[in-house]
């Protein structure tokens, strides 16, 4: 590890790439329960979930820094490359509760001996799952 990296007052910010950035900033906020930090343009939103930074931006093509690389959408919600994943002290209840504020889930939770889990996604199909340690 190289001396000063990482230190103490760095943190990571997650990125989303998303269609449609007022169809998406309703999910992060009011089913996840993130808290809205700062909006730029209609086109980027800085989110704060479980004391961790999220940034949700719409999709975009090569900029001067990155002229090889386009940010967009998955574009198939069940080809994975990333996922997050909420540790939660009870996934049952975890889930209900997403569920009653518009997560759609693809199962219900499984116990899969070590850990109980289910998993969702936000409205361009990214994938999140919560996770429970079992006893």
């Amino acid at each position: 590890m190289a001396e000063g990296f990482p230190t103490e007052e760095m943190e990571v910010t997650h990125l989303l790439v998303v269609s449609d950035l007022g169809r998406s900033l309703p999910f992060y906020r009011d089913v996840l329960g993130a808290e809205l930090f700062r909006e730029y343009g209609g086109t980027s939103a800085v989110l704060r979930l479980l004391g961790n930074w999220l940034l949700v931006v719409t999709g975009g093509g090569p900029t001067d820094d990155k002229p090889t690389v386009t940010f967009a959408p998955p574009p198939d919600p069940d080809t994975v490359s990333t996922e997050m994943i909420l540790r939660v002290p009870d996934c049952r209840s975890a889930y209900e509760l997403l569920r009653s504020r518009g997560a759609d889930f693809l199962t219900p939770p499984v116990d899969r001996g070590g850990e109980i889990r289910a998993f969702f996604r936000d409205p361009d199909g990214h994938l999140f799952e919560i996770s429970e340690v079992a006893g």
